[in-house]
């Protein structure tokens, strides 16, 4: 007698459930500040307000973030995203830690953004922030980026910046993948591209206002996560992946407030500038572990010790655009953060130095 065939798990992972409960997926950043850690649970129903969820808990003492002896971290559902991997109600959580007693630890980033723009002169300038993320595709087993010949080096950059074709372009079906998956998460994804270094790509969060840019950058890198396990690769956010004549990888971060965007904005562009400069040495110590190997000068880098601002300068700290000059109002993008950045510090910290500064 032929025995019956076990189903694949695509169909049970497709499965559509016959109830109204929904799985929510809580999102933290671990000990490392760039670890993205999630959990799952079932919930009665569907939810749409953050506080409206249950807080939960986890073993901080497996996160480099809490003692043995006094393991427990509280999560804080923050910001609701739809699930593009179970789809349905089904929902993202990202989530921020705390005490048992109510205290933010330490690696709460997020929690110290919220009081800066909180605070009523931020919350009148109604900030936007627009974060360009870069990335590098890495091959699982041997960390070498994707499309490079093992052990060796493809040709020189140059035909590979938005580029096509399979020798030029690697990765693309994971790219496609997480722009979707994060349109249908709800998230303010704006774009995305293939970068100058073979195997490195870009997406970018258009403009958001406040602590919501910092919420939707973990989460779609959360999804770029889960798509490239899926796939077996690695993606790593490392500034500088691959020494030598390659570019680093970049969280370039565009900024605006409501007087910016107004008639006579520029000028007060360039004194915001002004104020990044005095505080450049701070804002470079928050902007990335490890950017020191990509701020150097070259590949359209600013060198670290130094800041400089331009028009249209890809070599500059920061850049000012044409259409902002042209039309005296607009937006500035600071090219000195990372691709491992936290955005809950950088984009606090940069209103705090141009609006409270």
């Amino acid at each position: 007698m032929e025995t019956e065939k076990m189903s694949p798990l695509s169909d049970l992972l497709n499965l559509n459930l016959d109830t109204k409960q929904i799985i929510a997926e809580y999102i933290w950043i671990g000990g490392s500040g760039m670890d993205i850690r999630s959990k799952g649970r079932t919930l009665p129903g569907p939810v749409s307000d953050p506080s409206k969820l249950p807080k939960w808990n986890y073993d901080g003492s497996s996160t480099n973030q809490a003692a043995g002896d006094d393991s427990e971290v509280i999560l804080y559902p923050q910001a609701i995203f739809k699930d593009p991997f179970r789809k349905g109600n089904n929902i993202l959580v990202m989530c921020d830690a705390y005490t048992p007693k109510g205290d933010p630890i330490p690696t709460n980033n997020r929690h110290k953004a919220v009081k800066i723009f909180d605070h009523p002169n931020v919350k009148a300038e109604e900030p936007w922030f627009g974060i360009e993320q870069e990335y590098t595709l890495l091959k699982k087993d041997v960390k070498w980026p994707l499309g490079w010949p093992l052990g060796g080096f493809p040709g020189p950059q140059g035909p590979y910046y938005c580029a096509v074709g399979a020798d030029k372009a690697f990765g693309r079906d994971i790219v496609d993948g997480h722009y979707k998956a994060c349109l249908y998460a709800g998230l303010s994804i704006g774009g995305a591209n293939g970068e100058v270094m073979p195997g490195q790509w870009e997406f970018q969060i258009s403009p958001t206002i406040g602590i919501g840019a910092g919420d939707q950058l973990w989460v779609a890198r959360y999804i770029l996560e889960r798509i490239t396990e899926i796939c077996g690769v690695i993606v790593s956010f490392d500034p500088k992946p691959i020494e030598g004549d390659w570019n680093g990888a970049a969280a370039h971060t565009n900024f605006s407030t409501k007087s910016m965007r107004k008639e006579g904005g520029l000028d007060l562009i360039k004194k915001a500038i002004g104020k990044l400069e005095v505080k450049h040495k701070q804002h470079i110590a928050a902007y990335g572990e490890g950017n020191e190997r990509r701020l150097t000068g070259k590949h359209e880098t600013a060198d670290i010790n130094k800041f400089s601002w331009g028009v249209a300068d890809r070599g500059a700290s920061v850049r000012v655009g044409r259409d902002t000059e042209k039309e005296g109002k607009g937006y500035f993008e600071d090219r000195r953060p990372s691709s491992n950045m936290d955005p809950y510090l950088v984009t606090s910290m940069i209103a705090e130095t141009t609006i409270l500064g």
